[in-house]
């Protein structure tokens, strides 16, 4: 099997992430419905949407620069950005569904 570039391995390690988020999409639901008073939430589905799109593109980010050692250029912010708003129907349906 051939080596992977670095963009395959970017593109592979975003996507490994972005799969792992999807994941917490149940827990952070229950957890929020039942702590919406506490945590003044009007619309809990709203509210782990933002959590999960912010975790989404934090994770993402952060998984970039550990494989660069560094801080992500700003062609690999637009990359997380780009992949993990190709999800946003997959995350949306989750949540919203």
């Amino acid at each position: 099997m051939p080596c992977m570039s670095e963009n395959d391995q970017l593109e592979e390690l975003i996507t490994q992430t972005l799969d792992g988020v999807l994941q917490t999409i149940p827990a952070y639901m229950q957890e929020i419905e039942q702590n919406k008073a506490e945590l003044k939430v009007e619309n809990p589905k709203e509210f782990v949407y933002g959590i999960i799109m912010g975790m989404a593109l934090g994770m993402a980010s952060t998984a970039v620069a550990t494989i660069r050692q560094g801080m992500p250029t700003e062609e690999d912010q637009i990359r997380v950005r780009d992949m993990v708003y190709s999800k946003i129907p997959q995350i949306r349906e989750r949540i919203f569904s």
